[in-house]
């Protein structure tokens, strides 16, 4: 039976067993309104902004659910949804295939997020030795990069500055990489000169620029390979194959929610509803960096999902070489089917 014939099925049954099911899931029953509360694994990043315009704009209120987010890393998400502590997961595409490469049971419902947001801070001192500016040409960027010392908190970001040196004849290989436990890490050691430059996700990298302690030298818009253009999808809902067989209207009425918000930002994204809900999932930032960083994202006018898209996304993950096998996605890894 298809996603859309479960919730068929199950339509009548839901209506009675949601509240003590969904609600056993999550644990947090006395809160919740009638229909029960859904538990979402995020990042804390710019990519959460759809779950949390859908909150602000009452979208999930009108489909009678209340969400509780739960913080996750790339490397504890996939296991917070197996264990079925968070029942929706706003997951990279590469967590997600690095999931179905180890035959988790994952289903991708909609996607909320396109490109990639990143930026390339190097340190003030090098900015100055190196003549660079935040309007300096990619290429100009790119040799300065040569030979230099790069931080890393993440085989991702390492792979996607790699990208952007080859692109201009700089072998990834000449940089001398300093591993670190996390963009703070980064952000820090770059300061004590322990090394030149870094790539992460905004809003990091303005943050720092903002406060005068770099200087962002390359964003998707001046690096091609990070965008929605070539890289494919940012971020996706994904869900465990057994809760959506058993819960696929509640999935559906998360899919749907988590569209019209980005739909919402689509249309409405310099709009002061989205940057107050940005704003205030952001706390610290910086009001001019948190608009600077969601102009950075492709938010999509339709979540739903397309082969083509995949495929772009897949060959963009696969040129960065950090899985251990080559990414591959089935027909039934991702669906449109609880989206209205």
């Amino acid at each position: 039976m298809t996603p859309r014939g479960i919730r068929r099925a199950l339509a009548l049954t839901t209506a009675v067993a949601l509240g003590s099911a969904v609600l056993t899931a999550c644990g947090d029953s006395s809160s919740a309104e009638p229909n029960g509360t859904v538990t979402v694994g995020v990042a804390g990043n710019i990519f959460d902004m759809p779950f949390r315009v859908a909150e602000a704009n009452g979208y999930f209120t009108k489909q009678g659910l209340r969400i509780k987010y739960v913080t996750v890393t790339a490397a504890t998400g996939p296991s917070a949804l197996e264990s079925g502590s968070v029942q929706f997961l706003n997951e990279s595409p590469t967590g997600f295939l690095s999931a179905l490469g180890k035959h988790l049971p994952h289903v991708a419902i909609a996607q909320d997020g396109g490109g990639n947001p990143l930026g390339l801070i190097v340190s003030t001192t090098f900015a100055k030795d190196h003549g660079l500016t935040s309007d300096s040409p990619a290429a100009k960027v790119a040799k300065a990069l040569a030979g230099s010392t790069g931080g890393s908190s993440s085989a991702n970001t390492q792979a996607e500055a790699g990208l952007f040196l080859k692109a201009y004849d700089v072998d990834p290989a000449g940089v001398k990489w300093v591993s670190l436990p996390s963009p703070a890490a980064d952000k820090t050691a770059m300061k004590s000169g322990q090394i030149d430059w870094f790539v992460t996700s905004e809003p990091t990298p303005l943050a720092i620029q903002d406060s005068g302690d770099g200087v962002v030298v390359a964003d998707p818009i001046k690096v091609p390979a990070w965008s929605a253009a070539q890289a494919g999808y940012g971020q996706v809902v994904v869900a465990n194959s057994r809760f959506l067989s058993e819960h696929a209207d509640v999935a559906g009425k998360v899919a749907t929610a988590v569209a019209q918000a980005t739909a919402y930002m689509y249309a409405n994204l310099d709009s002061e509803s989205v940057q107050t809900v940005a704003r205030k999932a952001l706390p610290g930032v910086p009001a001019e960096v948190v608009k600077a960083s969601l102009e950075q994202v492709e938010w999509p006018k339709d979540a739903a999902m397309s082969t083509a898209d995949w495929d772009r996304t897949l060959k963009f993950i696969e040129s960065l070489g950090v899985m251990k096998q080559a990414p591959t996605i089935g027909s039934d890894n991702w669906t449109n089917d609880y989206l209205s």
